[in-house]
């Protein structure tokens, strides 16, 4: 039977060691790990480039993305453009100046999965990762 223990603790665990892995970056560039998130979020998703979009998927509140959008762009890392159909959307980029600092963010961020993932076969990894889809999906269901 599965723990909702586990469950908890792998979700508490694992945001403490993806943080961790981030930690030098942060340090660096005095971005928070929010502004990482909104930042990784862009990279990750092409085509979704809302901040509507960054709280939906992220579930971060607005506030939050607002704020972590006004830092980055400030920093020119991001920059903001007016839909030319609709002017109350805002598309959010990443800017030839921030491309290099989302790209080292993207490895940092597949090497913390690898990392996490050795002690695995190749097999069991890709177990993993099937049944890992199929929670995923059903929590998308019953929410």
């Amino acid at each position: 039977m599965l723990s909702v223990n586990q469950l908890t603790r792998f979700s508490q665990r694992f945001g403490r060691y993806y943080a961790r892995c981030f930690t030098p970056l942060l340090e660096r560039t005095g971005l928070t790990m929010r502004e990482m998130h909104v930042l990784l979020f862009l990279a990750n998703h092409p085509g979704q480039d809302t901040a509507r979009e960054v709280v939906e998927c992220r579930g971060l509140a607005k506030s939050q993305v607002s704020q972590a959008v006004e830092v980055l762009a400030g920093r020119g890392v991001l920059e903001r453009r007016a839909d030319g159909g609709d002017r109350r959307v805002v598309h959010l980029a990443i800017t030839e100046a921030g491309a290099p600092l989302a790209r080292e963010a993207q490895e940092i961020q597949a090497a913390c999965g690898r990392e996490l993932l050795s002690g695995l076969t190749e097999e069991e990894q890709a177990c993993f990762r099937k049944l890992l889809s199929k929670v995923l999906e059903r929590t998308e269901t019953v929410l």
